[in-house]
């Protein structure tokens, strides 16, 4: 079953600390600091902050298509030089045997994971609409967006009023978890979808079922066991007769024609 991602913080702080998750549009700097104050004791595999991150995100990731998750931490020869590893109980095991310094994996960390965001961070950047979305959603302090906000708290309607109010976007309320695919399956009333199986990391351990509309962009086959970025907290809809539990996210390269997870 695969785990919630969990703080940074181990189990010593809250999550609502700010300095216990990365957030997607984290600059490189906050990225650096937020990791420096993770909690990441020297043999400590059990409430390692840094180590849970790598394990639920970084390796899963770096599995995406196929392909052999590597984690790289830089080191001076005269403190083991480079170590590369291809999966992660390799990791834990040179940590718990203090091979690996703390200091060295939140380096190795920080670099991953802004490797991983640069492309985002531009792209955010880059795109006026996204970057007025980001200002709607995290306003600053004193700002007319704030303001207003403050401004309709004070305007409720009162207690039994039938009047809809316009909650404010919070995109933190989104569970976005790395799920696996168990099974994927052609849909039985609809060839453009598929119907799969997917283990999203519930408590309850048991697989959620997913319809998707990927027939036409992902063969069959390249679905069966796949890691896969899911939407786990909205209603549960029937598509076609199939109740779907979860939503899957998927990206396209237009001009490469590639559709990536």
């Amino acid at each position: 079953m695969n785990p919630m991602v969990p703080s940074l913080a181990g189990s010593k702080m809250p999550s609502s600390d700010p300095n216990s998750k990365i957030d997607l549009l984290d600059d490189e700097a906050t990225v650096t600091r937020k990791l420096k104050k993770a909690f990441c004791e020297e043999g400590n595999v059990t409430d390692n902050g840094v180590l849970s991150f790598i394990k639920s995100v970084l390796i899963p990731l770096g599995s995406l298509n196929g392909q052999t998750p590597k984690f790289v931490i830089n080191r001076p020869g005269k403190f083991g030089g480079e170590a590369i590893y291809t999966d992660y109980q390799s990791l834990e095991d040179d940590f718990r045997e203090k091979k690996v310094h703390p200091g060295d994996l939140k380096n190795a960390a920080s670099e991953a994971i802004n490797k991983l965001l640069d492309p985002i961070r531009k792209k955010w950047a880059s795109d006026p609409e996204l970057s007025k979305l980001t200002s709607r959603t995290y306003p600053e302090p004193g700002s007319k967006i704030t303001k207003k906000k403050e401004s309709k708290k004070h305007n409720q309607p009162p207690k039994g009023s039938n009047t809809p109010t316009e909650l404010p976007v919070d995109v933190s309320r989104i569970d976005v978890r790395v799920a696996k695919i168990i099974k994927a399956e052609n849909h039985p009333k609809t060839p453009k979808s598929y119907a799969s199986t997917v283990d999203v990391g519930d408590a309850s351990g048991n697989p959620r079922t997913v319809a998707s509309g990927l027939a036409s962009h992902i063969p069959l086959e390249q679905l069966q066991g796949r890691h896969v970025v899911a939407v786990c907290n909205l209603k549960p809809a029937r598509l076609q007769g199939i109740e779907s539990s979860a939503m899957f996210l998927a990206a396209s390269s237009f001009h490469l024609g590639i559709w990536n997870w």
